[in-house]
């Protein structure tokens, strides 16, 4: 716990939450007005199922950028002076050091989570939408945000403490966010191999094209649990890599 105390504590000048505040606030701002501009046009689009996929496909634009945003600032502060010796010459552990940065970088995209969680919870009850709180999909959304975070965060984690140089870890973001942005447009075969496209297979929501016409469906839970569980998987297997990684590499 001390060393998690420390990873926050080494936080607190570096205006972090204020950055990822206002980057949401971004996000959450644009998914609102592209609601309010289809409520506008088609009156039946006022339901949780086209607010909870628009916020899917924007997270797949931002999260991936704020994920790495995140994990470098998190992670470059051991790459300057001499901060990973003066560490291990006060015996700790590397592979303590590597899970307290998980974890930290883990805490904040989860607050982030709960924070989209409340806003679409909100916005439905400003907007008079007709159908209760979706607890059970808000849920399924909550926690396939969640897996995709956690995969994305190992690894930008593993690639922003294996380089010193930030900018390496910061154009992969770039890139996860543009694969994430335009992962509607391959087909699952494809877009499976790349961890930023969960954003939208985890969504608890369907989108279809009839007729010209845009369509929503919920998924079903036991067709996701399959999926959930390959992500968590690779999460697991680029976090252990990753801390074994570093774990061996000199300093």
């Amino acid at each position: 716990m001390s060393v998690i105390q420390l990873e926050f504590y080494k936080l607190r000048r570096k205006q972090l939450l204020l950055f990822v505040t206002l980057f949401l606030l971004i996000e959450i701002s644009w998914a609102f007005m592209v609601m309010n501009h289809s409520i506008a046009r088609n009156p039946d689009q006022a339901s949780w199922e086209p607010l909870i996929m628009t916020i899917s496909t924007m997270n797949g634009l931002f999260l991936p950028i704020l994920s790495a945003i995140c994990v470098s600032r998190i992670c470059d502060m051991e790459h300057k002076g001499s901060t990973w010796k003066l560490l291990l010459a006060l015996s700790v552990q590397r592979r303590q050091l590597y899970f307290a940065k998980y974890f930290c970088a883990n805490s904040i995209m989860l607050a982030i989570s709960l924070f989209q969680i409340s806003s679409i919870a909100i916005y439905g009850l400003l907007k008079d939408f007709t159908q209760p709180i979706p607890l059970s999909i808000l849920g399924r959304f909550f926690i396939g945000v969640l897996l995709t975070n956690a995969a994305i965060i190992a690894l930008q984690q593993w690639a922003s403490l294996a380089i010193k140089n930030q900018a390496f870890a910061l154009a992969l973001g770039m890139i996860g966010s543009f694969f994430g942005m335009t992962a509607g447009l391959f087909p699952f075969s494809i877009r499976k191999f790349f961890i930023w496209a969960y954003f939208i297979d985890l969504s608890p929501i369907q989108q279809h094209f009839t007729n010209e016409q845009i369509t929503y469906s919920v998924k079903d839970f036991n067709d996701l649990l399959p999926l959930m569980v390959t992500v968590f998987m690779v999460a697991v297997f680029l976090y252990l890599a990753g801390s074994f990684h570093i774990a061996k590499k000199e300093v």
